[in-house]
């Protein structure tokens, strides 16, 4: 990685493969490589990522008892200084793999060494759902603004995308695609 240009990772919460969450995530991702930045994508579905169960054993001892693909991935968000975070809206809420994802960061917010993996961190969300009413999505961006807030992390964008049903439908959609883009490149000047 040339450590010259800056580096997005797109994390995305879907467990559908080439669906409307990715397709967001892709274009974000592909309006920050347009402004310079280097890009990786990161499918939860393909990591091992435990479920935290509360034990709060990294309170007393600095590390998750978990040695799963989580280590490897907030390594990762240490490194990028913007995430695109992408999540379909299930239930008025994220999907299970994503909210998973989020809830194993407990150990690293409360830690002031590891805090680092989120201070200062640009985050675009990219939330796709199904119901033609952008407000059915307000648990799940309630939620990750709350969470990004305490983190000390930042939102710079919201990439909404109402109505998206079938598997990629967001690509028929060119205003959305061009809004997701533009988030991409807008991340990297904010």
């Amino acid at each position: 990685m040339d450590e010259s240009s800056p580096y997005v990772l797109g994390i995305v919460g879907s467990p559908r493969r080439q669906g409307n969450t990715e397709v967001l995530v892709d274009e974000v991702l592909q309006g920050a490589r347009e402004a310079g930045a280097q890009v990786e994508k990161v499918l939860l579905t393909t990591l091992q990522i435990a479920p935290c169960t509360a034990c709060d054993a990294c309170q007393e001892t600095g590390v998750c008892t978990f040695d799963d693909d989580m280590v490897g991935l907030l390594d990762k968000m240490a490194r990028a200084p913007v995430w695109v975070l992408g999540t379909p809206v299930y239930w008025w809420g994220p999907s299970a793999q994503f909210k998973t994802f989020v809830d194993r960061w407990y150990s690293k917010i409360f830690l002031a060494a590891d805090r680092r993996v989120f201070i200062g961190k640009r985050i675009v969300l990219a939330i796709p759902l199904g119901d033609t009413d952008a407000g059915v999505a307000r648990h799940t961006v309630g939620m990750l603004t709350d969470a990004v807030a305490y983190s000390q992390a930042r939102i710079v964008a919201t990439v909404l995308a109402p109505g998206m049903n079938e598997r990629g439908e967001v690509r028929k959609h060119p205003e959305l695609l061009a809004v997701a883009r533009q988030a991409g490149r807008d991340a990297l000047a904010r």
